[in-house]
């Protein structure tokens, strides 16, 4: 249906019908209108599965979801570097989609590892923001190439768990546009999302969904973004406002009620009509495009997408550390398997984007489908100590040739909800590491896990081959990689500290209550790492092959950049190894000179190459002019600053064994002192960041992080800090025990139960009344609070709760 149809459709829509079109029916489906032909457009969670939740058929569906290919989350992605695979995931996702009836699927996410304790971080691609925008676009094009929507998330600047649904993030301009985004510039520019789901933290004071500068101005005008913008669930703090500011769709609804906030404001005069009608013309344009209602559900081909998941993997499985031992032959002897995991595999992580799978297949029962012969000790159970298994798993050890050892992080270390604590892997596993490594020199290591671990015990392995977590079909992939039959072909997309106290944002992860300060700017990753010359234990790009490759070459077509003039370079990579492989060339650009403090370097492009056995392939790249572009703070955009820039390529951040020099016509820049190249930003030489340093950049007055007393909660304070009031705790106490039956995030009972309790505890005080889809009227919230505050008594409550609730009247 095309614009002019939309328009005469909105104009015979009453006020109410047109703000109860701006959410949802529930928490999957948007308001459907029969009497003006609006269908319903269904949708379900992402990004590396399909989960459509079915407690109905729980059952027989074995899970709350139906069934469907967990493929590898995003950081098992990731590390394939490659837009094409992105895509191809993203096309198997759509026709699942199609066969559920699904017109939307949230995701993929893009948010920025700022830190390796993020919790939720393996469902997000990497720390450099160029690397993980590609990505998100390949894997949006695929998507929606087949006819299904997707859901860009979570914008913006939501890096943390702890306190992610009311903790203010302070960050500074340079920082938010060139890191946190430019991803979704990237994504939204180069494939254009249906959706963007804006967050639930705030912004430099403003909660995102109701944050005018972020929706309409950053998004809408600088971006170009034309589609819907969705809030995170339960995200919305003022609808009225959150309009006004451009977010379009509430999910889930509220039951009328802030459908009824809407049609008052239009009536007071707070929301224009216009602005609404802006709205509906959004989600009708997405509704009428993507809605599945009457349409068609074909079937997918459930084996291919198994073996897609497969070769996902064996091209993203880094490989980070070999002597030789690896890949094991037919002569390798006798393979002792050990560790839990290779019969129970972590392959996914918890929260909202489980996947209920279609089949999983371990590590050993692949083993004894390819008819390799081998002997297993669990060696641990869980995180749990056993000495029994331990001592089990090394007499395996001593009788054995080699030992293919799995170890990883369990669910209850890593999950949506809550952050990491350590880097550490569980004391059980480094206990076996140690027995294991002195019973039989000859071990190699299996990691799945969500993020990188502190690895001191490196030197015990001979190999280590990381599999982040593989999706459904890991078991298979490990055989074929551990054998030889596929040749590890991924880069790591995020740096691995020596240790946790190394990272730049250490002294400032997580933070709160109340605010988190971003006080490294533009220090993320190996941004930091590399300019504060830090060693590190495994670099941004790394990653080890069967083969060897040899770069050489490099050639700058112009030396001299005239503005709007593409960059173009070329060099050449040649396999110098026996076997075929496909190797990760990487471009950075180093800005020699600059006003303004910079990284020593950042990724600039980046290609995906396979070669076989002594074949050479010339790499050409052409770089539009506006990609040597960063923020400046004084001018309130971004410029290309004139100077002479370097050009490094190579196979990783820390191996550039070819450079050349480009002279580049630009801006002469003024800076204030605070982001001068010789200010308190240039050079860092640890992660301390001074926090007056840091105010002086972002250019305002810090939030107290101080919990909230008595008397001073209001409805943006989470449930667990109304802990000074009786009534507080005993509503924080029930809503515990109504998260734990609702939540599920996890097949572990202790994880689940961890993270249910967080999402209660960390709930504002708002979401009572929208959570309760109205039952829970704003009078009774509002009196409710006046309680908790000790300012008023439970005669307000029952009289508000008694009262009238407009939006139920016809």
């Amino acid at each position: 249906m095309d614009d002019q149809k939309l328009w005469e459709l909105i104009s015979s829509m009453t006020l109410k019908e047109k703000a109860a079109l701006c959410s949802g029916s529930d928490a999957w489906h948007t308001k459907g209108n029969a009497k003006r032909g609006i269908p319903v457009l269904r949708m379900a969670d992402g990004p590396h599965g399909l989960r459509v939740v079915d407690m109905k058929h729980r059952r027989q569906n074995g899970g709350p979801s139906r069934r469907a290919t967990c493929f590898p989350p995003a950081v098992t992605l990731a590390c394939a570097w490659s837009e094409e695979l992105a895509g191809q995931v993203g096309a198997a996702l759509a026709e699942e989609c199609l066969a559920e009836g699904v017109g939307l699927v949230l995701g993929p996410g893009v948010n920025i590892k700022r830190s390796p304790l993020g919790g939720r971080n393996f469902e997000y691609f990497s720390e450099d923001p160029l690397l993980a925008g590609e990505l998100a676009a390949g894997f949006i094009r695929g998507v929606q190439g087949r006819g299904v929507g997707t859901s860009l998330k979570h914008y913006a600047v939501n890096s943390q768990e702890t306190h992610r649904m009311s903790i203010n993030v302070a960050v500074d301009d340079r920082a938010l546009f060139d890191i946190y985004l430019k991803a979704f510039q990237i994504a939204v520019r180069r494939a254009r999302p249906d959706t963007i789901m804006a967050s639930y933290n705030r912004l430099n004071g403003t909660f995102a969904t109701e944050n005018r500068r972020l929706l309409t101005e950053i998004l809408r005008l600088h971006f170009g973004f034309t589609g819907v913008v969705v809030s995170d669930w339960g995200a919305v703090n003022d609808r009225a406002a959150a309009l006004a500011a451009g977010l379009d769709l509430e999910m889930p609804g509220s039951g009328g009620m802030n459908d009824w906030a809407i049609e008052r404001a239009v009536e007071s005069g707070f929301l224009t009509e216009q602005a609404l009608d802006t709205a509906c013309l959004n989600l009708l344009r997405l509704i009428f495009r993507r809605s599945r209602a009457g349409k068609a559900a074909p079937a997918y081909d459930a084996a291919a997408h198994h073996r897609l998941a497969a070769d996902v993997l064996c091209k993203s499985a880094v490989l980070l550390k070999n002597d030789g031992i690896l890949p094991l032959g037919k002569n390798t002897g006798r393979v002792a398997i050990i560790g839990e995991l290779a019969e129970k595999p972590r392959y996914q992580g918890g929260g909202s984007s489980v996947i209920n799978p279609t089949r999983v297949t371990s590590f050993l029962a692949a083993m004894k489908a390819a008819g390799q012969p081998f002997v297993y000790a669990p060696g641990y159970r869980g995180d749990a100590t056993n000495p029994l298994l331990l001592d089990t798993a090394v007499q395996a050890a001593k009788q054995a040739e080699r030992v293919v050892l799995f170890l990883g992080l369990p669910d209850n270390y890593e999950c949506e909800s809550f952050d990491r604590e350590h880097l550490s892997l569980p004391p059980d596993q480094l206990r076996l590491i140690d027995a294991v490594a002195a019973a039989n020199p000859n071990v190699v290591a299996v990691l799945c896990c969500g993020g990188p671990v502190e690895a001191p015990w490196l030197g015990k392995v001979r190999a280590l081959l990381c599999l982040h977590l593989g999706g459904q079909a890991l078991g298979d992939a490990a055989v074929r990689l551990l054998y030889g039959q596929a040749n590890p072909g991924g880069k790591l997309a995020e740096s691995w500290p020596l240790a946790l106290a190394d990272s730049p944002a250490h002294h400032s992860f997580p933070m709160g209550p109340h605010e988190v300060r971003y006080r490294e700017s533009i220090y993320v990753g190996y941004r930091y790492y590399d300019t504060a010359k830090k060693d590190v234990l495994f670099p941004f790009g790394y990653g080890l092959s069967y083969t060897q490759y040899r770069y050489s070459g490099l050639v700058v077509e112009d030396e001299h950049l005239a503005p709007d003039q593409p960059l173009k370079l070329r060099f050449r990579v040649k396999n110098v190894g026996g076997v075929a492989g496909e190797e990760i060339a990487q471009v950075y650009l180093a800005r020699q000179g600059s006003a303004v403090f910079q990284p020593e370097k950042e990724l600039l492009a980046f290609r995906r190459v396979a070669l076989a056995a002594g074949e050479e392939k010339e790499l050409r790249f052409e770089v539009p002019y506006t990609a040597l572009a960063f923020y400046d703070a004084a001018s309130h955009g971004p410029v290309v600053e004139q100077g002479r820039y370097q050009l490094l390529a190579g196979p990783s951040s820390r191996e550039l064994p070819l450079q050349a020099a480009v002279a580049v016509d630009g801006v002469t820049l003024a800076p204030a002192p605070v982001s001068a190249a010789d200010g308190p930003y240039a050079k860092p030489v640890d992660n301390s960041f001074p926090e007056e340093n840091f105010l002086a950049l972002c250019g305002r007055l810090p939030l107290s992080n101080e919990p909230p007393r008595k008397g001073s909660y209001d409805h943006t304070t989470p449930l667990s800090l109304m802990r000074d009031s009786a009534t507080g705790r005993l509503i924080a106490g029930v809503t515990r025990l109504v998260s734990r039956q609702a939540v599920i995030f996890s097949a572990d009972k202790d994880t689940n139960k961890k993270a249910a309790c967080k999402i209660a505890d960390e709930l504002p005080y708002k979401n009572l009344s929208s959570n309760s889809m109205g039952i829970i009227s704003p009078r009774v919230a509002d009196a409710l609070l006046a309680v908790c505050n000790g300012q008023g008594g439970w005669g307000k409550v029952l009289g508000a709760a008694v009262a009238k609730k407009p939006w139920k009247t016809k």
